[in-house]
């Protein structure tokens, strides 16, 4: 009888452990981790489709933001030129200022923007989203301290910085380096939590 009570007890203590242990991997929390993306080719007027969860350029619909020159689109709202990728996801912006590591948690929902037929969530033009542009060296820059928390086509989150415009992301970009690749750091939040 002893016997038969140990074997039961322990087998009791086996499926316990067994279950917590797959409630554990169900419940496991994925780290947010920065990563650099490296010489996203936006060269030409075809936008170049990037999906943070995939950590690579996608030619599926999910993806997240797209690029095409110095243009960034999000994979939400509406197109606003025919030669954009149809927007499939629930994708919007935040633009928050600060740096990247600075931005811990998630901005208000209403600060959140699509893109439309009139405006991108990420506006365009020197001085108005992301970048800068000198007249007289003709080199575009990011501006220093904008963040931009995405929410993803599929509800999740992400933020990133530019850091290059430039192929090889070249520290002091001349006339002779070649644009349109993207340098950017970007952090994807997989998590049902509201930070980075």
């Amino acid at each position: 009888m002893k016997t038969n009570f140990l074997k039961l007890s322990l087998l009791a203590l086996f499926i316990s452990t067994a279950s917590c242990s797959s409630d554990d991997d169900k419940n496991e929390v994925v780290p947010v981790v920065t990563t650099k993306a490296s010489n996203i080719d936006a060269s030409t007027t075809e936008f170049t489709k990037f999906s943070f969860s995939e950590n690579k350029v996608v030619t599926t619909d999910n993806w997240d933001v797209a690029f095409s020159k110095t243009t960034i689109l999000v994979n939400g709202g509406t197109k606003k030129a025919d030669a954009e990728p149809t927007r499939t996801g629930s994708g919007a912006v935040s633009i928050v200022s600060g740096t990247f590591s600075s931005v811990t948690l998630f901005p208000e929902a209403s600060t959140f923007v699509q893109d439309g037929t009139t405006a991108y969530a990420i506006p365009t033009g020197s001085g108005n989203g992301w970048y800068s542009y000198n007249a007289t060296t003709h080199i575009i820059s990011p501006i220093a301290g904008k963040v931009f928390v995405v929410k993803t086509h599929d509800g999740k989150y992400a933020k990133f910085e530019v850091l290059s415009y430039y192929k090889d992301a070249p520290a002091t970009p001349s006339e002779t380096s070649v644009s349109g690749y993207y340098t950017f750091n970007f952090a994807y939040q997989a998590n049902s939590t509201t930070t980075f």
